[in-house]
């Protein structure tokens, strides 16, 4: 059902999302050098390695850090307000159709996030699809507090259900 319900969504959001992606590519590229689209490698299931998609946030030369470490000068001007919407995981829906990640689960990390492999490793949390948003991200928790994170994903796959991954996407998109 999971399944079904990331391609019944997917499917047509990235029909939805290609201008949206398109608009975002030119002024990403306008503001800086490099592509728009950032190809990284990501952990995912299993623990195994995937390349995950995003609208290009940062300067093209800034080092692949998590978020919360990355410089607050490395992000561009249009990276900015991308983030604040969250426009730059629509690349992200490509990873969904292809069966690499959700819409809704624990949130993909580095490779070199080791502390949050290893705590997602012992509550079982890296069995899960990562996903474009998840509880932690509803609850505003990120990956600087990696202990919290993986038992905010592990209590997420304890208590999955549709109607959650229907909640948790709705209050992703119609943020408070």
């Amino acid at each position: 059902m999971k399944r079904l319900l990331d391609l019944a969504i997917a499917v047509p959001g990235l029909v939805i999302a290609i201008p949206v992606i398109a608009v975002a590519a030119i002024l990403i590229r306008a503001s800086s050098k490099g592509p728009a689209i950032l190809a990284q490698t990501r952990v995912g299931h299993n623990g195994v390695p995937f390349t995950c998609y995003k609208l290009r946030t940062m300067y093209a030369d800034t080092p692949a850090v998590p978020t919360h470490e990355a410089q607050r000068s490395a992000v561009t001007p249009p990276g900015r307000i991308l983030r604040a919407t969250k426009l730059d995981e629509l690349p992200q829906l490509w990873n969904v159709l292809r069966g690499e990640m959700s819409l809704v689960g624990p949130r993909p990390c580095l490779p070199t996030q080791q502390e949050l492999i290893q705590h997602r490793a012992r509550l079982g949390v890296l069995a899960a699809l990562p996903g474009i948003t998840g509880l932690a991200q509803v609850r505003g928790i990120d990956m600087s507090q990696p202990a919290l994170l993986a038992q905010i994903d592990a209590e997420y796959l304890r208590d999955w259900s549709l109607r959650l991954d229907l909640e948790l996407m709705f209050r992703t998109v119609w943020r408070d």
